[in-house]
């Protein structure tokens, strides 16, 4: 059998397939590194000599923990602080300015960060927020932010970051002033916690149960899935979305030749996506 890195390709693609069947992420063959380098801690911790014994207990036992723990561990939970910049330009210049005149009578607003992974986007969001949108701390404002993985949604919950995490995108005026320094690490303020509503959400599972969203971030998770599920994703999104709502997606993704319900709309130098349906007399214009 061939061995790559301690791990046979056999072996791998079990994990794979258990990967694709709990999270519908897709797992290159070419990735067994990850395994070799998130799944010893858990073999070490539940007692295996090697990962090659954890996998076979895997295989032989129903659904449990260690299952679960594997997944989450396998799936990427890369961010950081105002990823890519544009997006928010965008939402600060653009998009949140637009809503919250549509939205003046009902004084309602959700947004929702649909893999918020450590918690840099939703928190990113919310000081945006409330450096440049005041007004909004009077209005019912939801900002939901969930994970596949509990492990990742707890330390979400916590907003506790290194100082690698803190450099990674984070100003200094935002860093001086939503963040206190703990033990060897620092905390957002708990004024900019209570402002999200952290869920546990599986999204190849029902949505049914969110409210209506104006605002949904789901960037750079597409290009982990199939086509098959890329599909199914964006369906419920629209489903999801309220008709004049907007859809951000990462930079290397698009709705294109996956959705037709979807149009680009161009700000600056950021790309998001509205609905076909919404009117354009009611539509946010694309502006350069």
């Amino acid at each position: 059998m061939k061995q790559t890195m301690g791990i046979s390709t056999l072996d791998f693609d079990y994990l794979r397939q258990l990967v694709y069947q709990h999270s519908a992420v897709v797992l290159d063959s070419d990735k067994t590194y990850l395994a070799e380098l998130y799944l010893q801690p858990i073999a070490e911790a539940a007692g295996f000599s090697t990962i090659t014994n954890l996998i076979a207990y895997l295989r032989h036992q129903p659904l449990n923990d260690l299952h679960i723990q594997s997944i989450e561990a396998l799936v990427t939970n890369e961010t950081s602080f105002f990823r890519d910049t544009y997006p928010f330009e965008a939402l600060k210049q653009l998009v949140l300015p637009e809503l919250i005149k549509k939205r003046r009578i009902e004084r309602s607003l959700n947004i929702w960060c649909a893999a918020c992974s450590h918690g840099q986007e939703p928190y990113s969001i919310a000081m945006l927020i409330r450096e440049h949108f005041p007004l909004l701390a009077n209005w019912s404002l939801k900002i939901i932010a969930s994970d596949f993985s509990s492990k990742v949604l707890a330390r979400a919950k916590e907003g506790r970051y290194n100082q690698l995490e803190i450099k990674r995108g984070l100003p200094k005026n935002l860093h001086e002033r939503y963040f206190k320094l703990l033990d060897n690490g620092w905390q957002i303020h708990d004024e900019i916690r209570q402002i999200i509503d952290f869920q546990q959400i599986n999204l190849v599972d029902s949505w049914s149960f969110l409210p209506n969203i104006d605002i949904i971030f789901l960037r750079n998770v597409l290009i982990y899935f199939d086509i098959a599920t890329k599909k199914d994703l964006l369906t419920k999104v629209k489903q999801q979305l309220n008709p004049d709502g907007y859809l951000f997606l990462g930079s290397g993704e698009t709705t294109i030749n996956l959705h037709e319900s979807f149009e680009r709309v161009h700000f600056d130098k950021s790309i998001f996506y509205r609905l076909r349906s919404v009117p354009s007399d009611n539509a946010i214009a694309p502006r350069k």
